[in-house]
């Protein structure tokens, strides 16, 4: 799998000048992969200095894992609000490359277009790898909106400065719902599709689930071999 060169900023200032140089490149339209037979969770963990990047693809109708690739490293940005993709932007490009398929849909722990510039690790990972790509938060990060029903399936509108950047999805009757904004080639509608279908059992996508995990065990062996 390739994909395209990052660009690696020394300053918020630049970071940001990036993000508005390949906003527009942005496929908000979709209508992206409804049941996409392969899909790939991406997920960064951290401790101090160091960083595990995974990407987990799995089967889009069993959900079981079809492949799986881990890239320790360190953080390439410093921590700035809004602009996270680029702490994580090279291990996660170099997790993608290693894999020897094509995911049809990337899932990120995070956002896409829910997000003060319009252009969040979702739609950065998708301008770059050119997949159809959507973001899953748990929190909302930006925006406003009234909670949802109860009932899994129900949402609600996440606005922000008045347009829609996202929707407010329960996947669990009565439990927390999750924050699902597009971030390249998929539509809204498409990307709630995928979201339900990739939560059978829990609240969150089994992707984000799996590629949580495999970070996480992959950063206490980074840690462990640093030691």
């Amino acid at each position: 799998m390739k994909v395209c060169s990052i660009a690696a900023p020394a300053t918020a200032e630049e970071a940001q000048a990036i993000q508005d140089a390949l906003r527009p490149r942005l496929d908000l339209t979709g209508p992206g992969p409804r049941d996409p037979a392969l899909v790939a969770g991406v997920d960064v963990a951290y401790a101090d200095d160091l960083l595990a990047a995974a990407v987990v693809v799995l089967d889009g109708t069993s959900l079981d894992v079809v492949e799986q690739v881990t890239v320790p490293g360190r953080p390439a940005f410093g921590y700035v609000p809004g602009l996270l993709a680029f702490r994580e932007l090279p291990s996660l490009v170099e997790a993608l490359e290693r894999l020897t398929v094509t995911p049809d849909l990337i899932v990120c722990d995070g956002y896409g277009l829910a997000h003060p510039r319009r252009f969040g690790l979702a739609c950065h990972l998708g301008v770059l790898t050119g997949l159809p790509t959507i973001g899953v938060g748990k929190t909302a990060f930006v925006g406003s909106f009234e909670p949802p029903g109860r009932e899994r399936g129900s949402w609600s509108e996440l606005l922000l400065d008045g347009q829609v950047v996202g929707r407010v999805l329960r996947t669990r009757d009565g439990v927390k719902p999750v924050f699902v904004s597009v971030g390249h080639r998929v539509d809204l509608e498409t990307a709630c599709h995928d979201v339900l279908a990739l939560t059978p059992r829990h609240r969150l996508p089994e992707t984000t689930r799996a590629a949580d995990r495999l970070s996480r065990s992959a950063l206490k062996a980074a840690l462990a071999a640093s030691a």
